[in-house]
């Protein structure tokens, strides 16, 4: 049997029919449609989504960025389990979105991308829009999505989107190659109708693969555990994503082994528990960097190895040092010359903890973690009861908003000296109180980002930090957020400038050059702070705003946005120049060879200095 329907209507009627599936727990793969309508989808795919709301329930955003970053949250938040799509009209709607397909890749997580697309039959070239390109009638500004989609088509014909739908759902739900899928839809084809067969809408489960470690890689991999002396668990965010919490807590239990974590790992244990040494890299604590430098064997789990993780290579100091690398991903699992264990985090753990029965690591090995965790918990302690005179210390901050928030509650950042403080400093209780975007370190993520972690978790309070240079970026889901009913805690740290770039400025020997607000006078950007009311402006957005006077000031006003069922918007002002606790590990950034500038000349030095500790591990 056959149904007639427009491209647009058997699109949302294919979506709305497609389910995930992992350990015998069905999920609704497409919970929705985030979408900004124009002339190249509001007869296509808005009919289309008007018609069949039942199919997928639409949501309107205010940015097309903004609603990609929003599905990216909401699928993180799912375990990437379930997404949102994306829908736009042809031009900067739809180049808007590509910011957020880089986004969603870098970081693997599913997202769907319908960009409206030109005429596909070409009846009145060049049309509103179009990127007219002599070489090839056939570009268009979507061609921009090719490189930061994991899977992208066009849908020229009919005919073609049957083939196109399922691959991408196959991309969609590999937990190896998922990321942003882009299907570029011609605005004449989303309203040219086909008979299509019934079976393209019958109900499809997808199963997201377990897959298990080939035995003689798994042999090999815990023979190298078990010569270990001083072996160190790296936890990546694929720990998360696999719900394998509970089983590294009983690996970590059973062998001793300390565990620290990277930033889409943290969550992985407890911050208390007796095996987490907390976070690793550049923006990790004392803890676990040293004992990173004396290990011998890291085992990787779910980790991608970023250069924030490993310090720019310069982290894992030990000249023996071995690599274990348990990924879904080959490419992944393959890194720093590792024994590549090619499987899901939750059963590798299961196996190799079989494997390693009886093979506990020394005594003084377990104890120095301990005390390790100890001081650097010690040094949280002071940060976060630091009364300073004047504004607050970023550190205070985040203290306080740990202090209130619940065991349970959501902490949602990105971008800016935030991540990195956070990273160090967030005592996180539950695997998913953390959500940090960090792989690309987007500005504008954290309240789009933080109105998906909500509509993914409406039962847990969601605190989005975000500096003033991230808010000014994008601000605008605040309007969706108040318009939806779904509740943020924002707190809108304000310290009139880039506070993350003016200390790395500083280090380099450039002098906070560009990175303060400030007005413009005869010798440049040094006269007056630019009288700029952001709470003013999230007022006029909508949400309930609170003014916020120090430290007891902040933790007054976020009692009283959680006892609230509105958005709210808590605005305090902090010193930008106050330092957090040193994770006393290094970033490569290079710094200019040659300068009549002092300050550059002496971060040059320095950076050659640390460039001699920086190696390839083949």
């Amino acid at each position: 049997m056959n149904t007639r329907l427009t491209v647009g209507q058997a699109v949302v009627r294919f979506l709305g029919a497609q389910y995930s599936e992992r350990d015998g727990e069905e999920h609704r793969f497409f919970a929705g449609c985030f979408g900004i309508f124009g002339h190249g989808n509001v007869a296509g795919l808005g009919q289309a989504l008007l018609e069949h709301a039942d199919d997928l329930p639409y949501y309107m955003a205010r940015n097309e960025q903004a609603m990609v970053h929003a599905a990216a949250g909401y699928a993180r938040m799912n375990d990437r389990l379930s997404t949102l799509a994306c829908t736009t009209s042809i031009g900067p709607g739809a180049t808007n979105m590509v910011t957020g397909a880089a986004l969603a890749t870098i970081n693997r997580l599913p997202v769907l991308l319908l960009p409206g697309d030109i005429f596909a039959t070409r009846p009145a070239n060049p049309v509103l829009q179009e990127l007219e390109d002599a070489r090839s009638y056939d570009a268009s500004v979507n061609d921009c999505f090719k490189p930061v989609s994991k899977y992208w088509d066009r849908i020229n014909r009919p005919e073609q989107l049957p083939s196109a739908l399922l691959a991408a759902m196959r991309v969609l739900t590999d937990p190896a190659e998922t990321g942003a899928v882009t299907l570029a839809l011609p605005q004449d084809v989303q309203a040219e109708a086909f008979d299509w067969p019934d079976e393209l809408f019958a109900r499809r489960v997808w199963r997201i693969p377990r897959p298990v470690p080939e035995p003689a890689v798994l042999e090999e991999a815990a023979a190298i555990l078990r010569s270990a002396e001083r072996p160190l668990i790296v936890a990546g965010g694929g720990v998360i994503y696999s719900q394998a919490t509970d089983a590294l807590r009983a690996f970590a239990e059973r062998t001793g082994i300390p565990v620290a974590e990277t930033q889409a790992g943290k969550g992985s244990l407890p911050w208390d528990h007796e095996c987490s040494v907390g976070a690793i890299g550049a923006t990790g604590t004392t803890a676990a960097n040293a004992l990173a430098r004396e290990a011998d064997v890291v085992l990787g789990i779910g980790t991608r190895y970023s250069d924030f993780t490993t310090a720019s290579h310069s982290l894992f100091a030990n000249p023996g040092v071995r690599f274990v690398n348990v990924n879904v991903a080959r490419p992944d699992a393959a890194k720093l010359a590792a024994t590549t264990v090619v499987a899901d985090a939750r059963e590798a753990l299961r196996v190799l903890g079989t494997a390693l029965e009886g093979h506990p690591v020394p005594d003084a090995h377990r104890e120095r973690g301990r005390e390790l965790a100890a001081r650097w918990n010690a040094v949280v302690d002071e940060a976060f009861g630091e009364r300073r005179e004047g504004l607050p210390a970023q550190a205070e901050i985040i203290g306080v908003v740990n202090e209130v928030s619940g065991p349970r509650d959501v902490v949602v950042c990105a971008a800016g000296s935030m991540p990195g403080d956070l990273h160090k400093l967030w005592r996180t209780r539950d695997p998913k109180g953390y959500h940090v975007e960090y792989g690309y370190s987007c500005m504008g993520y954290e309240i789009a980002g933080g109105l998906g972690v909500k509509m993914a978790a409406p039962d847990r309070e969601v605190f989005v930090l975000v500096g003033d240079g991230s808010y000014l970026m994008m601000a605008q889901e605040l309007a969706t957020a108040v318009a939806e009913g779904v509740k943020l805690i924002v707190v809108l740290v304000q310290n009139h400038g880039y506070a993350s770039i003016g200390n790395l400025s500083e280090s380099v020997g450039a002098e906070r050059f560009g990175t303060r607000y400030r007005t413009r006078t005869a010798t440049g950007l040094d006269g007056e702070t630019v009288p700029v009311d952001l709470a003013a402006n999230a007022a006029s957005l909508g949400a309930d705003v609170l003014r916020a006077d120090g430290v007891d000031g902040l933790r007054d006003a976020l009692r009283k946005a959680i006892d609230s069922p509105r958005t709210t918007v808590v605005h305090v002002e902090t010193d930008p120049l106050a330092p957090a606790p040193d994770s006393e590990a290094w970033w490569d950034v290079p710094v200019a060879e040659v300068s009549a500038l002092a300050p550059t000349a002496e971060a040059r030095a320095r950076y050659d200095d640390d460039k001699k500790t920086q190696r390839r591990y083949l």
